[in-house]
């Protein structure tokens, strides 16, 4: 079968939907089928290894322009996989999957960016065309469904995966701690700085730990700026040297980064997977993480889950770990073990499935 897929966020987007579409395509890369792929992209993500099944067709355009000409280019595939925009699958000339990351854009209390209101007025019109919607947790299935109870029948979850060589890649980068000149010791935080992350109470709490507890440790927050983030600016700015501010961290650079911490906090309101509470998982960093939302599926009984809403706990669950070596290595042993239950091959395999089945009229 030839399927058409929406690969634009590989070149474009450094962290999540472009870490789902690069893990996607290399996970379909490495399946022995005869299977194939036209990527659409208004640049092709060049790292994608050569393989006669897959190639790059490029549109060029706007949004919400491109995804208008992208579902004319998709005329010819047996099904396509929307990645990014409900519009082409609203558009689509044939069958049509769409990946649901989140239903973040209809929770006000989020405060989510302005692109929302595209996914708002268009998430309707892909529904009325029979698309199917492949679900990243069941948490996100269950919003979905909710909200669009004509979806149930069409929803299916694909939960997301960890590089099972990631432990491997974190050892074998030494040099990226001192390179990105970060503290000796720290406990990380890793997310676009934006409300819904709750990095003010994640802040607060790690500043309002026990100094013996802290033990010299900093509060590492890596990621990209995102929107509405001036009450994170204060609570970094005010808690002064506790606070160590990378900015965004290369892919390649990542693993170590994780594997380097003492603990991982990520405390988030509300989350369509939780991929970064799988990744510090998979190199036995041991995670707290919130008891909402996706996140309890995610972290399984191999994290600590605390209420995002109380400074309290989030501080008891980061001094539980940090003061006990024991308990927390009993995590990180939980914790590698549970990521090695998420593998981007059978992401690629349930969403293929739900490809053929499409395109197959199922």
């Amino acid at each position: 079968m030839r399927f058409v897929i929406d690969a634009r966020a590989a070149a474009e987007v450094p962290a999540g939907r472009g870490r789902y579409i690069r893990e996607l395509l290399i996970a379909m890369a490495a399946r022995d089928d005869d299977h194939e792929y036209e990527l659409l992209a208004r640049e092709p993500w060049t790292a994608l290894q050569r393989d006669a099944r897959f190639g790059w067709r490029t549109v060029a355009g706007r949004d919400p322009g491109w995804a208008l000409a992208a579902a004319r280019s998709a005329r010819h595939g047996d099904a396509l996989l929307s990645t990014a925009s409900y519009l082409l699958a609203a558009a689509s000339p044939v069958p049509t999957v769409a990946t649901v990351f989140d239903l973040v854009a209809f929770d006000p209390e989020t405060s989510p960016p302005l692109g929302a209101l595209a996914e708002r007025a268009t998430l309707p019109l892909a529904l009325r065309r029979n698309t199917t919607f492949a679900c990243i947790s069941e948490a996100t299935k269950h919003e979905l469904t909710a909200r669009f109870p004509s979806a149930a029948a069409r929803a299916t979850v694909t939960p997301l995966g960890v590089d099972q060589t990631f432990a491997r890649r974190a050892a074998a980068r030494t040099d990226v701690i001192a390179r990105l000149g970060l503290p000796d010791r720290y406990v990380l935080s890793v997310g676009t700085r934006e409300p819904r992350k709750n990095l003010v109470r994640a802040i607060d709490a790690f500043v309002g730990l026990p100094e013996a507890v802290r033990d010299g440790r900093r509060l590492v927050v890596a990621g990209h700026r995102g929107w509405q983030d001036e009450d994170i600016d204060r609570a970094i700015d005010g808690a002064g040297e506790l606070v160590h501010v990378t900015g965004f961290v290369e892919d390649d650079d990542l693993p170590a980064v994780y594997a380097a911490a003492d603990a991982f906090v990520y405390a988030s309101f509300h989350e369509g997977f939780g991929l970064p509470v799988l990744e510090a998982m998979a190199v036995g960093t041991p995670v707290i993480t919130s008891n909402v939302s996706s996140l309890p599926e995610v972290a399984g009984d191999a994290a600590v889950t605390v209420d995002p809403r109380s400074v309290a706990a989030i501080r008891d669950g980061l001094a539980g770990v940090l003061a006990d070596p024991d308990r927390a290595a009993d995590f990180g042993r939980r914790g590698r073990a549970r990521a090695a239950e998420f593998t981007w091959a059978r992401t690629a395999a349930v969403t293929l499935a739900m490809l053929v089945a499409a395109a197959e009229g199922h």
